[in-house]
């Protein structure tokens, strides 16, 4: 995977801010890949693409597409992080499929 040009502290159940658990966007020409080091959790693309949400595991990473509007819901215990890319990272044929 390519490197990001910014990455988020690593965020636990505690300690995610709430700005990530309510709906929000990256800028245009951001894509953010969530990456979870430990526990689940759950991404909803809130442009109704997958209301239902995706269950991330570190084994499953997410991608959110510029501008794409998404919220995060931590599933019990959960370590996570986000790393910011200016150009498509490889790897993923879609949102939230690697």
């Amino acid at each position: 995977m390519p490197i990001p040009y910014k990455s988020t502290p690593v965020f636990d159940e505690t300690t995610l801010p709430a700005a990530l658990r309510r709906e929000h966007r990256t800028k245009d020409g951001v894509w953010g890949v969530i990456r979870v080091l430990e526990g689940e959790v759950r991404l909803v693309l809130d442009d109704g693409s997958d209301a239902a949400g995706t269950v991330l595991t570190p084994d499953r990473p997410g991608l959110v597409l510029p501008e794409q509007p998404h919220h995060v819901e931590p599933l019990g215990r959960m370590r996570m992080q986000v790393d910011f890319h200016d150009h498509a990272p490889e790897g993923f044929s879609r949102a939230c499929e690697p």
